[in-house]
């Protein structure tokens, strides 16, 4: 198998110009409380007095081809997670800035982070260069309202946008009740996330094509790492059919139907389905192989 395997931190993942992709047919933003909460208490653990130096925070499959942009194979909920929590840091260093906070430093500190881990303006085209592109059912919402921290609509929102929005207060509360609106409140915030980007490490695993990523999966899964193999082939097979000439309503009727069925046979039960299946009209392939086909 074609991959390569480094531990990076966060610092390391988004703090330089590298930047990363949901593929457009992966799941919606999923996350609810009981994941945000148990983060964040990971997170603050780090900086008890008898904290440990670092978090791990697990596998990341990446698929690139330049080594510059990448498209997030698994780990895009714990990535989408920390770059809503960073933004809504941002935002709760913007309401310092509104009360007159040291409010020159604290708009520097904004800028700073903002540039560091969520994306700059083109000096030349103005146009906002942002470091993470979500799927195509929440990267609207993502890009128009939580990046350029606009006031977010309550309404016609899709449950994954919901639950976007709800992340952004969710930690935005977070960050108020543990800094408070103290003239070195700022400055505190500041130093926690500048310390806690180098204590989340993930295990990062790139490779250069659907295959090598199934492949890794397969392997990562009988280790007892439980990836889902069938997200990786709905994004693969639907962007091939995205690339043709079909309408997007016929994409959404065949999504529908895609759900309805990994829905009645089970994630993880999908690809030995589609092996069995395959097996029955055509030449014995392992599931690994699959993505031959």
């Amino acid at each position: 198998m074609n991959f390569n395997t480094t531990n990076s931190t966060f610092r390391q993942l988004l703090g330089n110009g590298l930047t990363y992709k949901v593929p457009p047919f992966q799941r919606d933003y999923s996350w609810s409380e009981d994941e945000w909460d148990d983060l964040w208490q990971d997170m603050t653990a780090l900086f008890e007095e008898d904290g440990e130096p670092a978090h791990y925070m697990g596998y990341l499959v990446l698929q690139s081809s330049d080594s510059k942009r990448f498209d997030i194979i698994d780990g895009q909920q714990r990535l989408t997670t920390l770059s809503v929590m960073i933004l809504a840091g941002l935002s709760y260093l913007q309401d310092l800035v509104a009360a007159g906070h040291d409010a020159d430093n604290n708009t520097r500190r904004k800028e700073q982070l903002q540039n560091s881990y969520i994306g700059y303006v083109d000096p030349v085209t103005l146009v906002p260069r942002s470091k993470l592109e979500l799927n195509r059912h929440n990267n609207r919402f993502y890009q128009t309202y939580l990046v350029p921290l606009e006031t977010m609509p309550q309404r016609g929102l899709h449950a994954s946008e919901h639950q976007l929005r709800k992340a952004f207060h969710w930690f935005k509360d977070r960050f108020s009740q543990r800094f408070g609106r103290a003239a070195d409140s700022g400055r505190c915030f500041a130093a926690m996330l500048d310390a806690l980007v180098d204590k989340l490490f993930f295990t990062v695993i790139t490779v250069t094509d659907e295959l090598n990523a199934f492949k890794v999966f397969e392997t990562l899964n009988a280790r007892g790492v439980r990836l889902s193999a069938t997200d990786l082939l709905k994004n693969y097979l639907f962007s091939l059919i995205s690339s043709g000439d079909l309408h997007e309503a016929e994409i959404k009727a065949l999504e529908d139907r895609w759900e309805r069925i990994v829905g009645l046979l089970g994630s993880e039960s999908f690809p030995e389905f589609l092996r069995v299946y395959w097996n029955s009209c055509n030449r014995l392939v392992r599931k690994s192989d699959l993505m031959n086909y």
